[in-house]
């Protein structure tokens, strides 16, 4: 999504939406409890078994998405096009591209979780248009920023840490510095930083405009910086 409003930036490489759902393995349509089991392990092979599990959902989901955006945003044919190879499923569009993925989850393979992820968005004024917006009406909790250079965790850490203590922008992090995360008095989303991305992360579900209007109250803090290391974030 390179072309966002107010999101495209020298020192982002990339950016996303991302939405999460799960479930127990054994609610998928596919599954039959006399002949199956619910996995106990992550490999290739119970992967293979999820995305049978998952087909009818899957392309259920995928095809509910095209012909939404279809009637919503006036494509053509030729503008949009579905390809389901369970367990993922990518509608490419005119002007973004949506991915619906199943996957185990690692720490209880007997629960699956989706992901769907909203990126390469070609017309970046395509979010304020409200066709677009309900579209995707509480599809997704996090953006994702892709730096182009990547940061330190500990300098972005430092920059925080010294500023006035009265400062909207605070930060926490572990003693291993692996990441940090800032939040800004009066903004509900976190902002999650481990060098190589940035995570803004809400406490529930919005459309891709509430988002983009949370980072740029969250921009506005940090452009009120001077620290180079901060403003060159977002």
């Amino acid at each position: 999504m390179p072309k966002a409003p107010d999101i495209a930036h020298a020192y982002v490489a990339a950016v996303c939406l991302l939405g999460h759902g799960s479930g127990a393995v054994k609610t998928l349509a596919g599954f039959r409890k006399p002949h199956h089991t619910v996995p106990d392990a992550v490999n290739a092979v119970t992967t293979a078994f999820l995305g049978k599990l998952c087909a009818g959902e899957l392309a259920e989901e995928g095809e509910d998405f095209y012909q939404r955006a279809k009637t919503a945003l006036g494509y053509k044919r030729a503008d949009l096009n579905l390809d389901v190879t369970s367990p993922l499923a990518v509608l490419t569009a005119k002007d973004f591209t949506l991915e619906i993925a199943y996957a185990l989850e690692p720490a209880d393979p007997a629960a699956y979780r989706i992901t769907r992820t909203l990126h390469s968005l070609r017309d970046g004024e395509l979010v304020n248009r409200e066709e677009f917006d309900r579209l995707f009406a509480g599809a997704f909790t996090t953006i994702v920023f892709t730096l182009a250079k990547g940061v330190k965790v500990e300098a972005v850490i430092d920059a925080v840490e010294a500023r006035p203590a009265d400062d909207p922008l605070k930060v926490n992090y572990p003693s291993d510095c692996r990441h940090c995360v800032l939040t800004v008095a009066g903004v509900a989303a976190e902002v999650v930083c481990d060098g190589a991305t940035l995570e803004m992360r809400f406490p529930r579900a919005g459309s891709p405009r509430e988002m983009v209007a949370a980072f740029r109250a969250v921009r506005s803090v940090f452009a009120l910086t001077k620290d180079r290391v901060l403003t060159g974030l977002l």
